[in-house]
């Protein structure tokens, strides 16, 4: 017959609010909490999770969408959210929608039948319309790294736009005018964002605008390399260049290899993200790197901060988190 709550009251002399306490993560004073862990053990009590879950309405659970599973953006931060949101009982539910709109949509509607207490995603596209039935059941839905249009959520960011700025204004005062930027696929948040920031730079720096030195990647290590090659093709004369994510940087790096492009004597050149990555090429890239564990963490405690009521759950948040810069030797003053 199986172990029930009342037999853990019997056994440990407490009350079954304090065990149902503690069972659901609430607070639990730690002498009581030491005879209810020791109970459990004795017993081999083992927590029915659902019927929990139809009493409650809580399955302790969250959904999360990315765009690539094997991006290490993504799996860097879905990593750390992971690991915050299972030190606090919870487990995940773990969607990859290859960059597809339908797909994400298709995931959305999934994670919403299976019950999860909320949504922690990376948006594939800017519109966010198959979300509202999710909202509507008063559910948490985090976004990460890029924001939607037509909907309100809270949200997890970093300051893109300052920093591709702050790079194109390192190129610009090591003496570079002919500054190429690979951009991100048309109409994603962050690629918009980036992109303005170059658009910025070159006009803080006095430097006119050329539409012919910018090319659109599609944040793939194969896009990266083929628009590497086509900004040098379009563009001769060009000195720099920035490219605005990991993949898309390994795959330029890649192609300058390909193409006998010297770095930086023949081109100046700073990257996205991956530190490791950037220690490995020779010479070591000047990248852009993205506080990833931080994203993470911050879009986890955000979620249980609304899932536990420390938080309004109409009360919409945006956190924007800053970048940094890590020198290295591909920055050569003309």
């Amino acid at each position: 017959m199986a172990v029930t709550i009342k037999d853990i009251a019997k056994k440990t002399g407490l009350g079954l609010a304090t065990i149902s306490s503690y069972l659901n993560g609430g607070n639990v004073r730690e002498k009581n909490k030491v005879k209810i862990e020791a109970a459990i053990e004795e017993l081999h009590f083992e927590v029915n999770e659902v019927a929990r879950g139809l009493k409650t309405n809580r399955t302790k659970t969250i959904g999360i969408i990315i765009p690539e599973l094997n991006n290490i953006f993504c799996a860097e931060i879905i990593t750390e959210v992971e690991d915050v949101l299972r030190s606090r009982g919870y487990a995940t539910m773990l969607c990859d929608c290859r960059t597809d709109e339908k797909r994400e949509e298709e995931a959305v509607e999934f994670l919403n039948k299976r019950r999860v207490d909320g949504l922690i995603l990376m948006p594939s596209g800017n519109l966010g319309r198959h979300l509202r039935p999710f909202l509507r059941k008063n559910k948490p839905v985090v976004l990460i790294d890029r924001n939607l249009k037509d909907i309100e959520c809270d949200s997890v960011l970093v300051d893109n736009r300052g920093a591709v700025k702050d790079g194109v204004l390192r190129l610009a005062h090591a003496g570079h005018e002919k500054i190429g930027m690979i951009a991100g696929p048309e109409g994603v948040f962050t690629a918009e964002e980036r992109l303005e920031g170059y658009r910025e730079a070159l006009q803080e720096a006095g430097i006119p605008q050329c539409e012919e030195l910018i090319v659109r990647g599609d944040y793939t290590i194969a896009g990266g390399a083929a628009s590497f090659r086509a900004l040098l093709e379009r563009n001769p004369k060009m000195t720099a260049v920035l490219v605005s994510n990991y993949e898309m940087t390994m795959g330029a790096v890649i192609e300058a290899n390909e193409m006998d492009v010297l770095i930086p004597d023949r081109i100046s050149f700073i990257g996205f993200d991956n530190l490791e990555f950037a220690r490995a090429c020779i010479p070591r890239l000047s990248i852009v790197t993205q506080p990833t564990r931080e994203i993470g963490r911050r879009a986890a405690d955000l979620m249980l901060q609304k899932l536990e009521g420390e938080m309004p759950l109409e009360e919409r948040v945006r956190v924007k988190l800053k970048t940094d810069f890590v020198e290295g030797r591909t920055i050569k003053k003309r």
